[in-house]
Parts: structure tokens; C-alpha cells; sequence
């Protein structure tokens, strides 16, 4: 049995590695930092320079004025390179293609996505040379077969991402478009890591040899694809941000990436509307179990497909995949209309697969309806829902389960008034994913275990990733609660975790928040704060003292983690018709 000492969270991340990494990381901050401060300058020139000229150009294209000063192709392509984590392996992919010779830094991103799509797609036969010679090795042939999925899912977002910018160059691009770009890659990223998890997490010799082979295998495609997403953050926003201005719309009602349709769909009334499919236990709907009615979603379709659940328990694993969009499911309740599974990792099944119910493609919405992994705590990581669905909101909605109940894996994610319960990391994973008005429950775990709310797993520091609980409360369910109790522990080295105006339980701990490897303090990159929480477990004078935890946040900090500013839920929200706070 773990004790408090020795507990590590089953193998998500090795210690020695961990400690190692950390070690590079610090250096790397380091030059990055000094780095940027000699580049700064130049990068603001090139950036300023392409703008006003662009402006002028637009203003007076047979203008005689004086030439403007541009920098070279390769100084262009260095000032871009040189704001990556690493700038060589940037300019050396890029500036080997014949197309490179540009100042343009939406052609030197595209640029940058061609060698990443190109690197990663090495990849998609490897995962099935290991798996023939895992052929005897039945938990490691399905954690491969994790890493067959997650890294077609990170080429798909690579190519989301070209596919994006369309054939246009020499214009700037919007910061709706930056949000989208900054979204799926670091949404592939988290795909990239997934696979590194899931071999992760088995203990055998056999796994840490795959784990090695594959690591080193994915190396120039993480590199490649990191690079991207920092010319994306560090370039073209700085680009979008002098080209356009920023308006801010307080939006008290449902939030803007949500459409008219769904808006409807979210309204108390929305059961009255006729649904696509019906599904019953009891034979009065089209279909008596969720995985029929979900065979009538054609793929890749931006129509809604509407699927309404009768009050019933319905035990079955769901799992729509990236090509399902747009798909809708309710329920009569959180707590009459209920999807039960089982699925393990103790019984041989990879994290990642547990999950009850499942979704990748964009566009999902759940309301009251309830997801449950009545697996036990004795069974370890046994997920209730997973979500790596672009812009997807839950609403109303129940989360049952103990260790890693929900996997907020990637995307943008909205939860509103949502019941959650669990034991270890039970909200975790790498979304940019807030938590509003909703009940957070940690309950019992086994003898000698601590329960930690959430587990957050940004590993690179230009990811927009992060777990925000927002106006929710946090409350044991039932009344045995015991055992110490954490709002989180930092999973990766640039974890991002923020509890705001917050209704916390005396059953916390007082430190608060507890570190991966035990008495070990988390890297300094990592992010935790805390603001406005109220209740007799908010008192943050006995917090931990890390160099990365904020006890309290400024009013203007806090305003960057609000559902405008971290999931521009304004832009997409009321779309799906939920109601949504999108400030402070």
C-alpha cells in the first residue's frame, strides 16, 4: 500500500527524470531570458516594420516616399528562431527550404508547421514496430497502441493549423486565429506527451525501452512542433496585437463561442425541442443504448446532432472520435440519466482508455446528464470522462469517481455548476479548461493516501494551458473524510493551477498544495495562485512557500485567468448557450 511518503501517482512521471529535466529547464530559462533581452529589440523592429509597412502599402502603393529599412531574409528568419526554445533546430529546418528566403512571419510559421507535419509524420509507423515486439506484453501493447492514436491526433492538429492560415501571406493574423493556433498546438504537444505517459506509467523493463526508443524517436517532432507554438505566441500575437485593438465586452448571460442554436439547446426549455435520436432503457426511444444513437453522427459535420437520454443507469464505454463533431447529449438530470463504467488501470487498461465516456472531436456539449467510474479506489486510475474536445462545455453535469476522475486532457473546455468528486488528481490533465460554479468533492481514498484535487501537466511554457476553478465550492462528499487533503500537486514543470473566488472547506490541508516527489519543492516555472476564496480553508497564511505559488493574486493578475481572457470564452460560448461569468 502508498503511504503519504512514497506516493508518486502510479507512475505518471519518473522522479530521476523529473529532477533531470528540471535541471535543464532552469538553463534553458536562463538563456531564453538573456537572450531575449538583447533580441527584444530586434524582433520589435521586424515586427514593427512589417506592420508600417504594410500600412503604407495600403495607404499609398505608388508612393514615392522614402524606402522603409527591412531586415534581411536571415537576420528575419534568426529574429523569429530566436524567441523558440530552440533556435537551432528552428533555423536550420526552416532555412533549408528553398521558400525561406522571406521576411514575411506568417510564411516563416508556415514554415515552421512544414517541418514539424514533416518530422511528425516520420512517426506514424513507429508505434507499430514496437508493437510487434511487444507481442507477449499484453499492457504494453495497449500503451503503444496509445501512442498510435495520440500522435495521429497531434498531425491532425498540425495540419488544423496550416489548413488555418489558408494560402494567405503578407497579411496579419487575427487574434482570433492566434488563440485557434495556439490551441491545437499545444494541444499536439499534449499528444506528443500522452504517449510518453502512457509507457510511463508500467513499470517493466519492456516499457522503459520502448519508452526510450520512442522518447528519442519524438524528440525533433516536439522540438519542431514547440517552436511553432512560440513563434505563434511570441510573433504573430505580438503582430495581431498592433494590428488590431482590443475590445472588452463584459457578457453576463451566455458565453460568445457558443452560437445561437446551442444557446437554445442550453435554455431550460431546450428538452421541449425535438432531438435527432432518443435514447431509453426501456424501449420508448429510437435506440436503448448511448453508442447506437451516436452511430448516426456523420462524420466531420458542422450541423448539431442531438441526442436526449431518458432517466436510466447505462453501463457502456463511449468514445467519439476526432472525425465526430459538434454532438450534443442530455440528460433528465445529473443524477436520473447516467453513463456507469468500469475500466481500470490495476486490470490492465492505459490511463488514457479508462475513461467511461470519452470525446475528441470539436464541439461537444453534455448537460444533465452524470458519468461514472464505479471502479473503486483500489483499482487506481479509473477516469469517469475524458475531454480533449475544442471548445466543449458541460453543463449541469455530474463527475463520479476516485482516483483521476476527470481527464481535462486538451483544448479549450468550459464546466458550469457540474458536480466533481474523487480522491487523487481527480481533476487533471492539460486543457485550457475553467471550473465555474461548480461543487468540487474530494472524498475518501485507501488507508494511508492523500487526496489532490487537481493534477496540471503544461510542459511547455508557451502552452495556454491550465486548470482555473472559478466561484465553485469545494466540500467532502460524505462525512468520512479523513485523510490529508491538497487543492493540487504540480504534474509538469510549467503546470498551471489558479483557485479564484472560491468557497473552500475546512477539510484542507493548511499548507494547501503538496509537491509531485515527495519533499522535493516543484520548479520554480510552475504557476499556482490563489484569489478572493473565502471559507475557513482559504486562510493562506500557512501556504507552501514555493518560488512559483502566488497566495494572493492582484485584481489585474486574476483577470488573466477569467473566461474572456484564458478560454476567450466570449468568442464561442454563447454558441452553446450556457451560462458563463466571462470576468471577474
Amino acid at each position: 500500500m502508498d503511504t503519504i511518503k512514497s506516493f508518486k501517482g502510479y507512475g505518471k512521471v519518473d522522479e530521476l527524470e523529473q529532477q533531470a529535466y528540471k535541471k535543464k529547464t532552469r538553463k534553458r530559462l536562463i538563456i531564453i531570458t538573456v537572450s531575449s533581452i538583447v533580441l527584444i529589440a530586434v524582433i520589435i523592429a521586424a515586427v514593427a516594420g512589417v506592420v508600417i509597412h504594410k500600412r503604407n502599402t495600403h495607404s499609398s502603393p505608388s508612393s514615392d516616399s522614402a524606402p522603409q529599412t527591412e531586415l534581411t531574409p536571415a537576420a528575419s528568419l534568426k529574429a523569429v528562431c530566436d524567441v523558440t526554445r530552440y533556435p537551432n533546430s528552428c533555423f536550420s529546418a526552416i532555412s533549408s527550404l528553398p521558400e525561406s528566403n522571406t521576411t514575411d512571419p506568417v510564411l516563416l510559421f508556415k514554415l515552421s508547421l512544414r517541418v514539424a507535419i514533416d518530422e511528425l509524420s516520420k512517426l506514424s509507423s513507429f508505434p507499430s514496430k514496437l508493437r510487434a515486439n511487444a507481442e507477449h506484453d499484453a499492457r504494453l501493447q495497449k500503451a503503444i497502441d496509445v501512442c498510435g492514436s495520440v500522435i495521429g491526433d497531434a498531425l491532425d492538429r498540425l495540419n488544423d493549423s496550416i489548413s488555418a492560415l489558408g494560402k494567405v501571406t503578407g497579411k496579419i493574423v487575427s487574434p482570433a486565429s492566434v488563440s485557434d493556433l495556439e490551441t491545437w498546438l499545444s494541444a499536439a504537444l499534449t499528444d506528443q506527451d500522452t504517449c510518453l505517459d502512457a509507457l510511463g506509467e508500467l513499470n517493466s523493463t519492456a516499457a522503459r525501452g520502448a519508452l526510450q526508443e520512442i522518447d528519442t524517436a519524438m524528440r525533433n517532432s516536439s522540438e519542431l512542433a514547440s517552436n511553432s507554438l512560440a513563434i505563434v505566441t511570441k510573433i504573430l500575437g505580438l503582430l495581431s496585437r498592433f494590428e488590431s485593438p482590443i475590445h472588452h465586452r463584459r457578457l453576463l448571460g451566455f458565453p460568445e463561442w457558443v452560437g445561437a442554436v446551442e444557446r437554445r439547446l442550453l435554455e431550460e426549455k431546450s428538452n421541449d425541442s425535438t432531438p435527432d435520436a432518443v435514447v431509453a432503457k426501456d424501449g420508448s426511444g429510437h435506440f436503448k443504448t448511448i453508442g447506437e444513437a451516436l452511430k448516426l453522427v456523420k462524420k466531420k459535420s458542422e450541423k448539431r446532432f442531438v441526442v436526449y437520454v431518458k432517466e436510466g443507469s447505462y453501463v457502456e464505454n463511449i468514445d467519439l472520435d476526432k472525425d465526430t463533431w459538434n454532438v450534443m447529449i442530455y440528460g433528465d438530470s445529473k443524477d436520473k440519466t447516467v453513463v456507469v463504467g468500469s475500466r481500470n488501470f490495476m486490470d490492465g487498461t492505459p490511463t488514457f482508455e479508462t475513461a467511461t465516456f470519452a470525446v475528441k472531436g470539436k464541439g461537444f456539449i453534455a448537460k444533465d446528464i452524470g458519468f461514472v467510474n464505479n471502479a473503486g479506489a483500489s483499482k487506481h486510475q479509473a477516469v469517469a470522462f475524458r475531454s480533449g474536445s475544442d471548445r466543449s462545455v458541460f453543463y449541469r453535469c455530474s463527475f463520479d469517481g476516485f482516483q483521476d476522475t476527470l481527464y481535462a486532457h486538451s483544448n479549450r473546455q468550459f464546466y458550469r455548476e457540474c458536480d466533481i468528486s474523487g480522491t487523487i488528481d481527480f481533476i487533471f490533465g492539460n486543457a485550457a479548461v475553467v471550473f465555474q460554479s461548480c461543487n468540487i468533492m474530494p472524498r475518501q481514498p485507501l488507508p494511508n493516501q492523500f487526496n489532490t484535487i487537481t493534477a496540471q501537466g503544461k510542459k511547455d511554457p508557451n502552452q495556454n494551458t491550465g486548470i482555473i476553478i472559478q466561484k465553485s465550492t469545494m466540500t467532502p462528499l460524505g462525512n468520512n473524510l479523513t485523510a490529508p487533503t491538497y487543492l493540487g500537486r504540480p504534474w509538469k514543470d510549467f503546470s498551471t493551477t489558479v483557485i479564484m473566488q472560491s468557497d473552500i472547506g475546512s477539510f484542507l490541508t493548511p499548507v494547501g498544495w503538496i509537491s509531485w516527489v515527495p519533499d522535493v519543492e516543484p520548479a520554480s516555472t510552475i504557476f499556482y495562485a490563489e484569489y478572493q476564496n473565502t471559507g475557513p480553508g482559504a486562510d493562506v497564511s500557512q501556504r507552501v512557500k514555493w518560488a512559483g505559488y502566488e497566495p494572493t493574486l492582484t485584481d489585474r493578475d486574476a483577470e488573466k485567468f477569467s473566461v474572456q481572457s484564458f478560454i476567450q470564452g466570449p468568442e464561442w460560448l454563447p454558441n452553446a448557450d450556457v451560462q458563463f461569468d466571462s470576468t471577474l
